[in-house]
């Protein structure tokens, strides 16, 4: 708490954690008491500090609802400090604070709330079980790879965490269309660009309407794994082709799609 207020609150050392708890008597509140002033030591006019210290700035972070229904609104100082301000209805209680990787504890009428050292907030009352505090979740981040289509526009592969996708433009770079799973296919001027789950896995299929339905099959490294051509003898009956060795293990039906007929 700071020096020029006093509060209810207890404050004691924590050895083990290295952190500040704040603890309150059994039916008192987290309510401020009146500021009493204290004397301000005399300073000569004349002598001015060299360097103005730099005012700390209160970044609002989030709002947690705690266990008794209160909510401690949570701020950001620096690097290594948060503050949470408990709040009952518009009444503010009182303020937790951690800093130097130390957590900040609180009690107030069967009430318990730690502030933990990266802002999380966690609650909970007498004789219920101490949450842990949960890990923060890893955000997967997107990767993504260009490639050349066989018409020569360009297709970006983009893996993320909402999902695959592809991006088609122009090769000078004017988007014509994205595609994803949940809409899977596009046609535009005889070509089809299509994604097909094939297991765990998800391919990128180049289908040619203007030249008999040869096709093209990519995965999300850019890599051509398969391609499908139409048998030149003129039956119409695809011949398929893995691009890295040995005999592909299905037709263009396989993949998901039809070969369209040479009449484009």
């Amino acid at each position: 708490m700071r020096n020029t207020r006093r509060t209810t609150l207890r404050s004691a050392a924590v050895v083990a954690g290295a952190a500040t708890v704040l603890a309150l008597p059994v039916g008192s509140a987290f309510a401020d008491s009146p500021a009493v002033p204290e004397p301000q030591p005399s300073v000569d006019p004349s002598v001015r500090p060299s360097v103005e210290p730099t005012p700390s700035v209160r970044a609002y972070v989030t709002t947690v609802k705690l266990a008794d229904g209160t909510v401690a609104k949570v701020y950001k100082i620096g690097g290594s400090h948060f503050e949470a301000d408990v709040f009952a209805g518009s009444t503010k209680l009182d303020t937790l604070v951690s800093k130097g990787g130390a957590a900040s504890y609180g009690q107030n009428n069967g009430l318990r709330v730690v502030l933990q050292p990266n802002g999380t907030v966690t609650s909970w009352m007498d004789g219920a079980p101490q949450p842990q505090p949960q890990p923060k979740k890893e955000i997967r981040k997107e990767s993504s790879v260009r490639i050349t289509m066989p018409d020569g526009r360009i297709a970006k592969l983009v893996d993320g965490p909402n999902g695959k996708r592809v991006e088609i433009s122009t090769p000078k770079g004017r988007a014509l269309a994205t595609i994803d799973l949940r809409r899977p296919s596009v046609h535009d001027d005889g070509w089809t660009y299509k994604l097909v789950q094939d297991g765990k896995r998800v391919k990128f299929v180049v289908i040619d309407g203007k030249g008999g339905g040869n096709s093209w099959v990519y995965d999300f490294t850019g890599r051509l794994i398969e391609k499908c051509t139409v048998d030149p003898a003129g039956t119409d009956a695809p011949r398929l082709v893995a691009s890295g060795g040995g005999t592909a293990a299905a037709g263009a039906a396989g993949l998901g799609f039809a070969v369209l007929s040479g009449r484009g």
